[in-house]
């Protein structure tokens, strides 16, 4: 049916199984496109109705909950990569694991440039590169960022010195017993 696939559990006990309770991230339009008459599933009883002679079934709550180990699985500061799925006026959407999807904010996307609308840069369908902001397995929500992948001017200055390397600069403000001391183009250090 249009709403749902109907299981035979046993002769002549049937269950409901509801488009919504089909897949964890994709939008089922029809039934027919995750499961085929015929075809044996395993679901779940999520409810049993005896007086109405109704039981509800869930085929995605038998493949596991993706975002039951979101936490350790996109641990904050690692590198994941997936498809921009979707663009809103404040960010984009990336699918990361089936199921799961995080979040662009339009902010965290380029730090050359202030862009208007993320598909100034995006666009459906693209392959992305981002780090893992922030993880809430509970309001299944993921926060991502592009730019934190972008060395900054630190970083490249960084990766070019190490401890105990003699620079050299131009002071800018003398404190008390500190310098603020300028040794490249954005690039501060205190004495």
């Amino acid at each position: 049916m249009d709403f749902g696939a109907f299981v035979e559990l046993e002769p002549g006990i049937e269950g409901l199984i509801h488009v919504s309770e089909m897949s964890w991230g994709k939008k089922v339009r029809t039934p027919a496109d995750i499961v085929k008459q015929g075809e044996a599933v395993e679901a779940v009883i999520l409810g049993v109705s005896a007086g109405e002679r109704r039981i509800s079934l869930g085929l995605k709550q038998a493949l596991g909950n993706p975002w039951a180990d979101a936490a350790q699985k996109f641990a904050i500061g690692s590198v994941v990569e997936g498809p921009v799925v979707s663009i809103t006026k404040f960010g984009a959407f990336v699918q990361i694991a089936e199921g799961v999807e995080g979040m662009i904010h339009v902010s965290d996307i380029t730090a050359e440039k202030r862009i208007n609308h993320p598909s100034d840069v995006l666009k459906p369908g693209q392959t992305v590169k981002a780090q893992v902001l922030e993880v809430d397995g509970e309001k299944r929500r993921l926060k991502l960022g592009i730019k934190q992948l972008v060395p900054t001017s630190i970083d490249e200055y960084l990766a070019e010195r190490r401890e105990g390397n003699v620079v050299s600069g131009r002071v800018m403000e003398v404190s008390g017993d500190q310098a603020r001391v300028e040794l490249g183009e954005g690039i501060q250090g205190t004495c």
